[in-house]
C-alpha cells in the first residue's frame, strides 16, 4: 500500500500545524516506538510509522478534547487521501470517540502512545537520560503517583495486555526504540536539568 505522503512529506506537514518543540519530540518518539513494532510483528513500517507520526497532528492547534483533537487531524488525512487504516488508527487513539481498537496498528499506537511521554519524563530526571534506562527504573516512577501525575497507570497496563505483550517486555522494547533516536528526541542526557542522583 503506498501512502499519499513520504515520511519526509509527512514530517512536513505535522511541522506545518505544530510548533510545539515537545509534541514534535513526542510524535517522533511514537513514530520510533510504532516502527520498532511493526519490524517485530513483520508489518508496514511506513504505514505504522507514518501513523504514528500524524496521531496528534491537531493536538496544538485544536487541544479542546471534546470539539477539537483529533477531528480536524482525521478530515485532514481523509482530505489527503490516506488509507482508512491510518484514519481509523489516529481516530481509534482518542477514547472519546468510541472508535473500537481491533487491528494490531491500532493497539500498538495506544499501547505506546502515553508510555513513549512517561518514558521521556523520566529520561528528563536522569543524568544520563534514556541511556542504560530499564523497566524497573520506569515501574520506580509509575508507583510514584506525583510523577508525571497526569498519566493513567492502569491504563498503560491495560493497553499492554490488549496488545498481547508482556508489560515488562513492553517497557523495554520501547525504551530500546526510543533510544536508538535518543539525540532527536532530546533524551540522551544533554538537555536534562539539574536532578542528579535521580533515577
Amino acid at each position: 500500500m503506498s501512502l499519499p505522503l513520504s515520511r519526509d512529506e509527512a514530517w512536513t506537514l505535522f511541522c506545518e500545524w505544530t510548533e510545539s518543540e515537545s509534541l514534535r519530540r513526542h510524535v517522533l518518539a511514537v513514530e520510533a516506538a510504532m516502527r520498532a513494532y511493526a519490524r517485530k510483528f513483520g508489518e508496514d513500517e511506513e504505514l505504522w510509522g507514518v501513523t504514528g507520526m500524524l496521531h496528534d497532528l491537531d493536538y496544538e492547534r485544536y487541544p479542546d478534547l471534546e470539539t477539537g483533537h483529533p477531528r480536524h487531524a482525521l478530515k485532514e488525512l481523509e482530505r489527503l487521501g490516506f488509507p482508512d487504516e491510518v484514519v481509523r488508527g489516529v481516530a481509534s487513539h482518542a477514547d472519546r470517540l468510541g472508535v473500537p481498537r481491533e487491528t494490531r496498528m491500532e493497539k500498538t499506537l495506544y499501547a505506546v502512545d502515553e508510555l513513549t511521554g512517561f518514558i521521556s519524563a523520566v529520561a528528563y530526571v536522569r543524568p544520563q537520560g534514556i541511556h542504560g534506562m530499564t523497566p524497573k527504573s520506569v515501574k520506580k516512577k509509575l508507583k510514584q503517583p506525583s510523577f508525571a501525575a497526569a498519566v493513567d497507570r492502569d491504563e498503560l497496563r491495560a493497553a499492554a495486555d490488549d496488545l498481547g505483550v508482556d508489560f515488562d517486555e513492553h517497557l523495554a522494547f520501547v525504551i530500546a526504540a526510543m533510544e536508538e533516536n535518543a539525540s532527536e528526541l532530546g533524551l540522551d542526557g544533554s538537555e536534562q536539568p539539574a536532578a542528579a542522583g535521580e533515577e
